[in-house]
């Protein structure tokens, strides 16, 4: 019997049929909400999907949180309907827990870590061990890091870590309006800390590498399928694609670490 004679009466039974015969059950569009910086990799990533499955991705960008209009709970909160989510993890589990999206979908794509970048030509500083990271505040003149959750980490627990809150507090500030690579960018500070995928698009900072590890904080990018969907095999199938070993290069280089979890179709 094919696909498109079967009675689709439940989640589990739509991602039955992807497995079973995805080039069938992935036939249409999928409905994708997103958010944050997750973005760079899916621009380069939804093409190539669309020519491999042939299915067409309908996109709706919007803030992952708050009261804005186009903010995707404010969406969903007034009926709009999607097929996948994604947004940084901490936000999805929002929506899993508000009954948005579907429990057990949830997929870990990739972590974005925080990185140090100084402006173009000017040389880079070894970062390679909590030591020489240490040594590398010290010396520098000036630094800036992000108004954020990143930037609290980094003001109040990262300095204080390494032992040099006390002697860096003078010559650090957040930066609340600007990004912190064009402030470096600018020559007004000579080091900035932010997230890799922050730090690479914008023109004349140079990025020297991310934080040692045990003193990385990560932000992870999730997807899942959406409560309302009406295409969820299609939706499984993208989430499958977008967490695959595929997909992997097109996320490192949009600065984010590929969470790879199962190879692809």
């Amino acid at each position: 019997m094919t696909i498109h004679k079967l009675k689709v009466g439940s989640f589990a039974i739509c991602v039955l049929l992807a497995i079973l015969s995805p080039s069938a059950a992935l036939a249409g569009e999928v409905k994708v909400m997103i958010s944050g910086w997750f973005a760079p990799a899916y621009r380069e990533l939804g093409p190539q999907y669309e020519e491999e499955t042939g299915d067409t991705l309908v996109t709706i960008w919007g803030p992952a949180a708050g009261t804005a209009l186009n903010a995707i709970p404010v969406r969903l909160a007034r009926g709009e309907w999607a097929d996948v989510l994604i947004v940084v993890g901490y936000a999805l589990d929002d929506q899993i827990n508000a009954g948005n999206v579907v429990p057990g979908s949830k997929v870990d794509l990739a972590r974005s870590p925080i990185g140090v970048a100084v402006r173009e030509g000017a040389p880079k500083p070894d970062i390679s061990s909590a030591d020489a990271l240490r040594r590398t505040l010290l010396e520098a003149k000036s630094i800036v890091y992000p108004d954020s959750a990143n930037g609290v980490y980094i003001g109040e627990e990262l300095f204080a870590r390494l032992g040099i809150e006390g002697r860096v507090k003078s010559k650090s500030r957040m930066v609340p309006a600007e990004r912190v690579a064009t402030v470096v960018a600018n020559g007004e500070a000579e080091l900035g800390l932010q997230q890799v995928v922050e730090l690479l698009p914008v023109k004349g900072v140079a990025v020297v590498g991310s934080l040692p590890a045990e003193l990385q904080r990560y932000t992870v990018f999730s997807g899942g399928i959406a409560a309302t969907a009406r295409n969820p095999a299609g939706a499984e199938a993208l989430l499958r694609y977008l967490s695959s070993p595929e997909a992997a290069p097109a996320i490192a280089r949009s600065g984010l670490e590929p969470l790879a979890t199962a190879p692809a179709n």
